[in-house]
C-alpha cells in the first residue's frame, strides 16, 4: 500500500520562508507537489524526478525548489518569498502516467497523501 505523509506546513508572514516533507514508502519515478485554495481547484506546483530533475509551474517564478532524498524516502519544496496568495493546502503525490508529457497534470497521479496546510498573511 503506498503511503504519502505531508508535513512541514504552517502560518507565516509574507516573505518568510517554508520546507514542506512527504515522507513515502514507495519509490516512483515521478512525483509531485499540488496546492488547492478554497474554492479552487487542485493545482501542481512542482514535479520532482528521481534523478533529481524538476519541473515547475509558471506561478513559482523561481522562489520554489522541489528536491528527494531517495535514501530516506523524503521529498521536499522549499518556498521562499511566500506571498498571501501562495495559501493553500499542499498536498505530495506519486505515479503519474503523464511523467513525460505533463508532469504537473493532477489527474495523472495514482497516489496522494492527507495535506498540509500552509497560510501566508500579508
Amino acid at each position: 500500500q503506498v503511503q504519502l505523509l505531508e508535513s512541514g506546513g504552517g502560518s507565516v508572514q509574507a516573505g518568510r520562508s517554508l520546507r514542506l516533507s512527504c515522507e513515502y514508502n514507495v519509490d516512483y519515478y515521478c512525483m509531485g507537489w499540488f496546492r488547492q485554495a478554497p474554492g479552487k481547484e487542485r493545482e501542481g506546483v512542482a514535479a520532482v524526478y528521481r534523478d533529481g530533475a524538476t519541473f515547475y509551474a509558471d506561478f513559482v517564478e523561481g522562489r520554489f525548489t522541489g528536491s528527494r532524498d531517495n535514501a530516506k524516502k523524503t521529498m521536499y519544496l522549499e518556498m521562499n518569498h511566500l506571498k498571501p496568495e501562495d495559501t493553500a493546502m499542499y498536498y505530495c503525490a506519486s505515479e503519474t502516467t503523464l511523467w513525460r508529457t505533463a508532469p504537473l497534470e493532477r489527474s495523472g497521479y495514482a497516489y496522494w497523501g492527507r495535506g498540509t496546510q500552509v497560510t501566508v498573511s500579508s
